[in-house]
């Protein structure tokens, strides 16, 4: 199986914990394919076993590997997790910084270095991505971050120890993704996952997934929550100074790469509205107005 992605995204980290779980071997890569990139641009995760084509959907790449599907109530509510995330270029330096440090599991030497260069691209198009979205609709922040986590406090308490009952589901998996894209580069919503009084449950669900995923080599969220375990290795600093090299030229180079940008944009936009329904769904950051009135109620 291989694997198109970075350990940043929410949903890379869904499949890339339920490959973990069900111990399937993977090759992972953090630059896509040209092929992949003509197709769906730099659109995370992919996934292929074999011969073509290239899946998408995170959701349905769980259930081949052997895990149920997520309730469309369960989606809303993680989809409604990820609020906060638009902050994670409030710092420039520090989103750049961040996607240096990816490691890439490469046996390589010169592999690792030119993904490294080409990677650049893939964080200068999210950074500008973000901003554009930021500029256009502000960051869409709650009252209280606490707030899009009690619903799955409530179900936690009823389910336990997983939301999913005795183990692991999709949702588990995905909500857990989403726990390790706020930690990776730390956002408003991971205070309130620290310190909200009323999410006592979901702490300790956290502290169970980190035990159950000891060895896995892609957790951010033990920097941040109980038992420390180990967190992911980062690149060396060559790997992370060539990662530099590529975004600097970048910028120096952005009357080219800006409209770059855009166009690519602009087809991943019309893929997704005419091939792709669930991937729109999982981009959104805000619930249906019922559906946000009936998870505060709970």
């Amino acid at each position: 199986m291989q694997i198109y992605g970075a350990d940043h995204s929410p949903w890379v980290q869904a499949v890339l914990l339920g490959l973990h779980d069900k111990n399937h071997a993977y090759t992972l890569t953090t630059v896509p394919p040209l092929a992949l990139l003509l197709k769906s641009g730099v659109m995370m995760p992919a996934v292929k076993t074999g011969a073509p084509p290239w899946q998408l959907e995170s959701a349905d790449i769980l259930q081949q590997i052997g895990f149920g599907e997520v309730s469309r109530q369960d989606m809303q509510a993680i989809n409604h997790s990820w609020r906060g995330v638009l902050h994670r270029t409030d710092r420039a330096f520090s989103f750049f910084d961040g996607f240096s440090r990816i490691r890439e599991p490469s046996n390589s030497k010169t592999t690792r270095l030119v993904h490294h260069l080409l990677r650049s691209f893939v964080s200068f198009y999210m950074f500008l991505l973000i901003r554009t979205l930021v500029f256009f609709r502000g960051t869409g922040d709650p009252d209280n971050f606490g707030d899009q986590f009690l619903y799955f406090e409530h179900k936690l308490r009823e389910a336990g120890p997983f939301l999913g009952g005795a183990s692991t589901s999709t949702a588990d998996l995905m909500l857990f993704g989403i726990i390790q894209c706020h930690c990776s580069l730390p956002v408003p919503p991971l205070k309130a996952l620290q310190d909200d009084p009323r999410l006592n449950t979901v702490r300790t669900w956290i502290a169970t997934m980190q035990l159950r995923f000891t060895d896995y080599q892609h957790l951010y969220s033990s920097r941040f929550f109980r038992p420390f375990v180990k967190s992911a290795e980062p690149a060396t600093v060559t790997e992370r100074s060539v990662f530099w090299l590529g975004a600097l030229t970048l910028f120096l180079l952005f009357p080219i790469t800006v409209p770059l940008v855009a166009i690519l944009a602009d087809f991943l936009s019309a893929w997704r509205s005419h091939f792709s329904p669930r991937a729109a769904e999982q981009l959104s950051i805000k619930l249906p107005a019922d559906q946000d009135k009936n998870i505060r109620s709970k």
